[in-house]
């Protein structure tokens, strides 16, 4: 187990004491280190800072609409592919291509698609419907990441649910047509059910993955989280605290909050999903 622990030891458990250690310390770095304790005063200021909540707000919209929206959709296509349609190794190639594409490279494109004479305008415009300056204006631009992380990421628990289908035994099906049941009826009482434990998993993960949005509010918004904010999450005021202001304690504290959040909401769907069944 030794090779375990010094991994574990080296790259969580160290952190995590170094940050509770930075959290307590307001930190200078210029002309030297310093560490001068200041107890409990960063998440003091934590509480009062506007752009604490406005980013814990942000992320808050963005887990909300992107994790139920890319769990439907990756179970709706995992039950596509799985239904014996023609072609089926090929589309689960095609889907799966976002998922192994640099986020990078993924949001350097969805900009080009969401520029005022973009793509996606040029869409809307040719349906007769109402253009965005996507990338400007504060209503949508959140939304517009939105869509992005959705279409990149629902392909990878696709494959997820995928494995999950084709492990479920094809007696159940058989012995609920017997009894007369329709897809519809298959689908609710037997596929969603079993499904239940690999349900918690793609959520659990969907909800960590989604509060650590990073890399492409920054490339969005050349990491100032804007248009007014409106892309601002609360890794990006983290990275801003530490690798701009040089607030290396205050950063930490604003990780600490991210932390108990996360495993929070991760401790209460494992209530409801009954996750200690995994």
């Amino acid at each position: 187990m030794m090779p375990a622990i010094l991994v574990l030891g080296t790259f969580v458990v160290l952190p995590i004491i170094w940050a509770v250690f930075l959290s307590l310390h307001k930190v200078q770095l210029l002309g030297g280190i310093k560490y001068e304790f200041i107890g409990l005063r960063n998440f003091t200021r934590l509480v009062e800072d506007e752009r604490v909540w406005i980013a814990l707000k942000n992320t808050a919209e963005y887990v909300a609409i992107v994790v139920p929206t890319q769990t439907v959709l990756a179970l709706v296509l995992a039950v596509t592919l799985n239904s014996g349609i023609r072609g089926k190794n090929l589309w689960r190639i095609l889907y799966f291509l976002p998922t192994v594409t640099s986020s990078a490279v993924l949001t350097l494109i969805f900009m080009w698609i969401y520029n005022t004479n973009g793509l996606l305008n040029d869409v809307l415009a040719f349906l007769g419907l109402p253009t965005y300056n996507w990338l400007g204006d504060p209503a949508v631009a959140l939304k517009g990441i939105m869509i992005m992380n959705i279409w990149s990421t629902a392909p990878f628990y696709m494959v997820i649910y995928l494995a999950a289908l084709q492990d479920i035994p094809q007696f159940l099906y058989e012995a609920a047509e017997l009894d007369g049941a329709n897809d519809w009826q298959k689908f609710i009482h037997i596929t969603i059910p079993i499904l239940k434990p690999v349900t918690f998993f793609v959520v659990a993960m969907g909800i960590i993955g989604t509060f650590q949005l990073f890399d492409q509010s920054y490339i969005f918004s050349n990491g100032t989280g804007g248009p007014n904010n409106a892309t601002l999450t609360v890794v990006l005021l983290i990275y801003q605290a530490v690798f701009r202001n040089l607030q290396m304690g205050y950063g930490a504290a604003i990780a600490f909050l991210l932390a108990v959040v996360i495993i929070t909401i991760t401790l209460i769907q494992r209530r409801l999903f009954g996750g200690e069944k995994v």
